[in-house]
């Protein structure tokens, strides 16, 4: 099987990660792929946000659990937190974070780093705080939150298991 193909059927989401941050070497070629995604028209309308400061991602977990109504941490222990951002004037923001996400997180598995996608970001963004948080780190602009890529090392059990595909999903017209 081609390693691509391959690398995008075995990857799975994360959900325990060690404590242990991704090297900058591995982290710079995911990020390098989000930026590569497909976008409409080639507009390459969306920006990432790299977050590896401790006490930034705790304030992103703290809002993000708040909107979920909950108070257990949605980031999962994870060392860091791509916040993806698309610009709202776009019609197709949130297909072109999402595409961002999707290359994040083949990306992290092909260099053997796990991920998960995050929601909630849109909320977030929106939030007085959630500007502050743009504002602090230097974002200029109008963003919509798309989504979070949360990225580190699986500890023992952190990965889901594998499902079977759904049967009758595809339609071939010819």
């Amino acid at each position: 099987m081609n390693e691509v193909v391959q690398a995008l059927e075995t990857r799975r989401s994360c959900r325990k990660f060690e404590n242990r941050q991704v090297e900058p070497e591995k982290l710079e070629q995911i990020v390098e792929t989000g930026l590569w995604a497909a976008s409409g028209m080639g507009q390459q309308a969306t920006h990432l946000v790299v977050v590896q400061d401790p006490a930034d991602i705790a304030t992103l977990s703290r809002m993000n659990a708040q909107i979920m109504g909950t108070s257990g941490d949605p980031f999962y222990g994870a060392p860091t937190v791509v916040v993806v951002l698309s610009d709202p004037a776009r019609g197709t923001c949130v297909e072109d974070g999402s595409l961002v996400i999707g290359n994040l997180m083949n990306a992290a598995h092909a260099l053997g780093v796990a991920s998960c996608w995050i929601h909630r970001a849109f909320e977030e963004f929106e939030s007085d705080e959630g500007k502050k948080l743009l504002a602090k780190w230097d974002v200029e602009g109008t963003w919509r939150g798309v989504g979070h890529c949360i990225l580190g090392y699986a500890a023992p059990g952190g990965e889901a298991a594998t499902k079977p595909r759904k049967e009758g999903r595809v339609t071939f017209v010819r």
